[in-house]
């Protein structure tokens, strides 16, 4: 093991035995997920506590925020235990920040981290980090391999949702010949791909089609065309009747858009703030914009939040996106 980061002299980088080897001597582990939760997040973090838990660790798994009702499979067998942490991991988590009010507690106590988030911190005092993954759900798969564990039908199910559903259900840029190997190995494990690509994917409820309809109508074009943002506001959302179930798989929405370099989608917080979510082509690198003001993520999608009213939060990003924008840097 050696140290990669001059900044933060206590985090070690590690790799997948090494990790497993962590894991192996630990107990009474709580792993922790980022807020807003994704597939990747709940399917690294579930994967993770089936397998400890079949070593006969003590584990569980918690969120700042509510987990989606659609995720119910990844806790098939699962126990609710009440114990006091002895080891803390974090997974798909680049920094703190992003675990939320509930868990921001733990952030100095975080032993382990397992991300594929260039932009990570380096806040954990051992990290598994490989960049080039598609998910962080393919570390937690060679985690779990070196642990010698058995991948069960759930555990397949859960490593395939964070794959699916961090690369776009394999049309993202970051989808590698790598990246459907494991996918293939899931497959053959007992993955239900068909459910969950129709419940990630090919299922939406009535209000989701309604925040849909009234978030578009609101998108505007900057840059002659290259960029396209769509607000999210508090106003919008009570309007469609959509709840927090609802409101994942919104940001590439605005890429999707024909000639549009970079997608915008802003959705604001109870605190009045942005979260604000980039997706780009191969033009500009988002996660570049993104750290500038204080968030991060890939190269074709990044995040940040930013302080309200919307107004304010997108002249912020555009002025961000200006000099990237070349010819066409003129805010129109």
């Amino acid at each position: 093991m050696k140290n990669n980061d001059s900044t933060n002299p206590r985090c070690v980088q590690v790799n997948a035995s090494e990790t497993a080897a962590l894991l192996r001597t630990a107990d009474n582990i709580l792993i922790l997920t980022h807020q807003y939760p994704d597939g990747d997040t709940l399917g690294s973090g579930y994967a993770l506590c089936h397998a400890l838990t079949a070593l006969g660790k003590t584990v569980r798994v918690e969120c700042s925020d509510s987990i989606p009702a659609r995720y119910g499979y990844m806790f098939d067998g699962l126990t609710s235990r009440d114990f006091e942490p002895d080891f803390i991991c974090a997974v798909d988590v680049a920094d703190v920040q992003l675990l939320g009010n509930k868990l921001s507690k733990y952030a100095d106590s975080i032993e382990l981290c397992i991300d594929h988030h260039p932009s990570n911190t380096h806040y954990a005092r051992k990290l598994f980090l490989e960049a080039d993954y598609a998910a962080a759900s393919m570390l937690v798969h060679e985690v779990i391999q070196e642990l010698g564990v058995p991948v069960t039908d759930t555990i397949a199910s859960c490593l395939y949702t964070g794959i699916a559903t961090d690369s776009g259900c394999f049309q993202y840029t970051n989808t590698t010949a790598y990246t459907l190997r494991i996918a293939a190995e899931l497959l053959e494990a007992g993955a239900q791909n068909g459910m969950i690509n129709r419940v990630m994917f090919g299922t939406k409820t009535r209000q989701r089609v309604e925040l849909e309809r009234l978030a578009l109508s609101g998108i505007k074009y900057h840059f002659d065309g290259r960029c396209a943002v769509m607000p999210l506001t508090r106003k919008i959302v009570e309007q469609s009747g959509a709840g927090s179930d609802d409101m994942e798989g919104l940001s590439p929405i605005p890429r999707q858009i024909e000639g549009v370099w970079v997608g915008v989608t802003m959705r604001e917080l109870e605190n009045g703030d942005f979260k604000v979510s980039l997706r780009s082509g191969h033009q500009v690198n988002v996660s570049a914009v993104c750290q500038t003001l204080g968030g991060g993520g890939h190269v074709r999608a990044a995040g940040c939040t930013l302080k309200g009213p919307v107004d304010a939060a997108v002249t912020q990003i555009l002025e961000k996106l200006a000099p990237i924008m070349g010819k066409y840097s003129q805010l129109t």
